[in-house]
């Protein structure tokens, strides 16, 4: 099997090859090509039928072919059933059971959370390790015991190990700042690799869940996922294409001021989005106001995501929002008000068909992300 470039999914392209490539790229390129067209099949597909979908020549679809299924990436199914004469064609698909990922989601403020997948991004085994307040090295610590667990529970050969973490994270898998677990810049995806000798390709969690949403949860090409918890981020595709910023920042809203008023910050600013929105934050307004406030709460808080979101989807024409949290408290006149918040701050004439909706992947976002980024990066397909 090829290995991948280190920053893997996060090269700059689209997450899912759709035509030949020029000659200078061709194999690695029409060898992801072959994988994505099989691993979005639902019945299996002939080396005739990958030809045709391809582009690619039948020579050069049987040599991949037989490449592929030598590494035992590709299964021949068996002859379809076939009403034209001649012999019927013999059908291929992904070994979709013959590999498992490994993925760890470490936003939790309390917990790490982790678990082995199927290439189709389902959980088969579910882990988690208290945090129990640890941070720098003894976080790390935590990690790594985490990962052999769940090493350990692999019932198949691991493709790879996706982490979400919080904070920046640059496309090396270096955690530039995570003030919750003491890590600046620490070098996570160099450490776990050295430490399990697999792949492994670490993001910023927002970022990683827009990937679940991308595989798994039917997100479009241009969707913004905002993720709500102990803070608040967001991750972006555009074309298909992660979008990470100069600075490895891009999504990072839970610290832009919306409109007047609201809490003093941990960053030192007033009225950041995190202050109406995180949820420690969300849950005691919730507490102070009382149940006959509730939903005044909720709207306002709504109301600032909304504020908040507004130059960003008018900047970048995105066809969808998709928010992930606690959907008892993001889902009703939170999101009624975001979306209300977004009308009346965009044009009409081209935003006024944005979905906002709630993900329906629910905790375990994060960690079918991080299976999303190694299949990404390790076969090319998402």
């Amino acid at each position: 099997m090829t290995t991948p470039s280190a920053a893997g999914y996060a090269t700059g392209r689209a997450l899912r090859p759709s035509a030949k490539s020029s000659p200078s790229h061709a194999r690695s390129h029409n060898r992801a090509l072959v994988l994505q067209t099989l691993y979005a099949s639902e019945t299996g597909l002939s080396r005739a039928d990958l030809a045709r979908a391809t582009g690619l020549t039948r020579v050069t679809i049987s040599d991949l072919v037989a490449e592929l299924i030598a590494e035992r990436l590709v299964l021949e199914l068996g002859q379809r059933e076939d009403a034209r004469p001649g012999k019927p064609a013999t059908l291929l698909d992904i070994n979709r059971t013959g590999f498992q990922i490994l993925g760890l989601d470490l936003s939790d403020h309390a917990r790490l959370r982790g678990g082995v997948l199927d290439l189709d991004g389902t959980v088969l085994q579910h882990r988690e390790l208290a945090l129990d307040g640890a941070t720098g090295d003894a976080a790390v610590a935590k990690v790594l015991t985490l990962a052999h667990q769940l090493a350990g529970d692999a019932t198949a050969p691991v493709l790879g190990i996706g982490v979400g973490s919080p904070g920046v994270v640059d496309l090396g898998g270096t955690v530039l700042s995570a003030p919750n677990l003491g890590w600046s810049d620490l070098p996570l995806q160099a450490v776990l690799a050295g430490a399990t000798g697999l792949p492994v390709l670490v993001a910023n969690d927002a970022n990683a869940a827009v990937l679940a949403e991308h595989s798994f949860g039917g997100a479009l090409s241009d969707t913004m996922l905002v993720k709500i918890g102990h803070g608040v981020g967001a991750g972006l595709l555009l074309g298909g294409t992660p979008l990470f910023g100069s600075r490895f920042a891009a999504g990072e809203l839970g610290h832009v001021v919306v409109g007047d008023g609201g809490a003093a910050c941990a960053c030192g600013k007033v009225g950041c989005l995190e202050t109406w929105l995180g949820i420690p934050r969300l849950e005691a307004n919730l507490a102070a106001a009382g149940p006959d406030a509730r939903e005044r709460v909720l709207r306002e808080a709504g109301d600032r995501l909304g504020t908040a979101l507004a130059p960003v989807v008018g900047a970048l024409d995105l066809a969808e929002v998709v928010l992930s949290g606690p959907a008892e408290l993001l889902d009703g006149p939170l999101t009624e008000a975001a979306i209300e918040a977004l009308r009346n701050r965009t044009m009409a004439a081209f935003h006024g068909d944005l979905t906002v909706r709630m993900t329906e992947l629910g905790q375990d976002i994060v960690m079918r992300g991080a299976a999303a980024m190694v299949l990404s990066g390790q076969l090319g397909v998402s």
